[in-house]
């Protein structure tokens, strides 16, 4: 299908239409909008839990609604992009992302909050998978790749620009500015998308299956209810178990319906492919690790360091920093050693650099933990990007686009139940910890919901004991959860170790494809 990237003269000559980069420059803009959103409230958090009076658990359903969302409706917003046509979509999804900004932006309360970061979460689903749909009726294939990767490099750079972005704002407006800065952005997103992209459709791809988009968004969001409640309410309460088992029956009532399609929506016979689902499960356990991280890293630097947001977001660069670097350098060492072999060395760095962290005390300073942060983050870079690649790799070519969706998928659902589990065990290791045995049952209860919230009462009452106690409970819950993370991290490199092949040929598969 001819879009506007070619037009045709008088004479017969195709020319290509110049229009076309004002429209990639659009879609940049809005794939760096969506990268900084998976990272700019979590600098926020901290302020966020003092002057919302958010909990704990509260934080991380601000954190996990938009990832959740994003990540159980991915696939079927991508699909009713081809069926209905992809730049209604697209603009569709741009849309309702602007929605959720502005009511995030004019939100007083954590319940809004939280309904804003989902709506946002239910745009983002259209605007990812759709931004690279569209390319194709835009550029000339020996224009594409620069244009992909021109897309792909604005969503990875948003995730380091997010808490520098974040925390420039806190320091100079008020919290709702992170959502504030999405509108103008986004809005000229909307407005080229309308006036320059073609319209395109794909009639053979596979129906929107709404039972099975049920099934994913409710199983995922009873998963993560239970996991977040557990802390408060106790692993035994009712809601709390009843979250957990609905959220097995809704999960395996989704693999048995899309096990019997015929065209299935969510294709969990790729994960018949042994180095598929391997490399699927690496990459899926790094974003696990990495966003819990994000999640605890910003309230220990401001709430126990002392440091202001803006001073967060820049201290946060030498993990992202390592990722950068070490996914950049990984390709040459794949070529030489191997998928398999640079994998388990990502994945033995990064558990080595969790052990080193779990040294941090509360005296520890910045310079300590800027240096197992550096180390964490090239573990992080070389064991996620050869697992991608290799998980992309390992699929028959006419497969790789389903299996591109799938591997997204389950990676941001490892991202969320990071957030979930991680957050929750730092939260429960915190509140025991906390020394509260001198403040009223009320006040207790309130200091125990957060590191924040025993800050600010320790700083009210005039309690440097307190204050000591908070800043040691969370260290000692972050240590926890780099113990944790540690172990994962070597059973992991074990299994791949065990279990992949040692080359990509070995596989006897297509070797491995470009993937965004």
């Amino acid at each position: 299908m001819t879009g506007i990237s070619r037009t045709t003269g008088t004479d017969g000559h195709v020319e290509l239409n110049p229009r076309r980069w004002w429209a990639l420059g659009a879609m940049v803009a809005s794939m760096l909008v969506l990268g900084f959103d998976m990272t700019i409230l979590n600098v926020a958090l901290p302020t966020m839990a003092e002057q919302l009076g958010a909990s704990t658990g509260e934080q991380q359903w601000m954190a996990d609604a938009y990832i959740v969302v994003f990540a159980a409706l991915m696939l079927p917003a991508g699909l009713l992009g081809d069926r209905f046509g992809r730049r209604a979509m697209l603009i569709t999804g741009l849309g309702i992302f602007l929605a959720g900004s502005v009511v995030g932006t004019l939100a007083t309360d954590v319940g809004p909050v939280i309904g804003a970061r989902a709506v946002m979460g239910i745009g983002a689903a259209f605007v990812m998978p759709l931004a690279l749909a569209v390319l194709p009726s835009l550029f000339p294939e020996e224009e594409r790749g620069k244009a992909v990767a021109l897309v792909t490099a604005a969503s990875a750079l948003g995730m380091p620009l997010g808490p520098i972005i974040g925390g420039w704002l806190l320091d100079h407006f008020w919290w709702g500015s992170v959502f504030l800065i999405n509108v103008p952005m986004v809005a000229i997103g909307v407005l080229a998308c309308a006036f320059l992209l073609p319209e395109t459709r794909d009639p053979s791809s596979p129906s929107v299956d709404a039972v099975s988009t049920v099934l994913t968004v409710a199983g995922l969001g009873a998963l993560t209810y239970g996991i977040i409640e557990a802390p408060v309410r106790g692993w035994g309460d009712p809601l709390v178990v009843g979250g957990l088992v609905l959220s097995v029956l809704l999960l395996a009532g989704l693999v048995a319906r899309e096990r019997r399609a015929a065209r299935p929506m969510l294709d969990l016979r790729l994960l018949a492919h042994r180095p598929f689902l391997l490399n699927t499960l690496v990459a899926t356990l790094v974003m696990f690790v990495l966003s819990g991280l994000l999640f605890l890293l910003p309230p220990y630097l401001q709430a126990v360091l002392g440091h202001d947001a803006f001073g967060t977001g820049l201290r946060l660069l030498p993990l992202i920093g390592g990722l950068v670097v070490a996914a950049k350098a990984s390709q040459p060492l794949v070529e030489r050693f191997g998928a398999r072999a640079v994998i388990c060395a990502g994945l033995v760095v990064l558990a080595f650099a969790a052990l080193l962290g779990t040294r941090t005390t509360a005296d520890s300073g910045y310079g300590f933990t800027a240096l197992w942060l550096t180390i964490a983050g090239a573990g992080f870079g070389f064991a996620m990007m050869p697992a991608m690649t290799a998980a992309i790799g390992a699929l028959p070519r006419d497969r790789a686009g389903s299996g591109s969706g799938l591997l997204m998928t389950v990676r941001q659902v490892g991202g969320a139940i990071g957030i979930a589990l991680l957050g929750s065990l730092l939260a429960s290791v915190f509140a025991d910890r906390l020394d509260t045995g001198r403040l009223p049952a009320e006040l207790a209860d309130r200091a125990g919901e957060s590191v924040v919230a025993a800050k600010v009462i320790a700083q009210r009452l005039g309690d440097p004991a307190l204050a000591a106690s908070a800043d040691a409970g969370y260290v000692h819950g972050m240590v926890v959860v780099l113990l944790v993370c540690a172990g994962a991290a070597l059973v992991t490199a074990a299994l791949a170790a065990w279990l992949l092949p040692r080359r990509a040929a070995d596989a006897g598969v297509a070797s491995p494809v470009v993937h965004a």
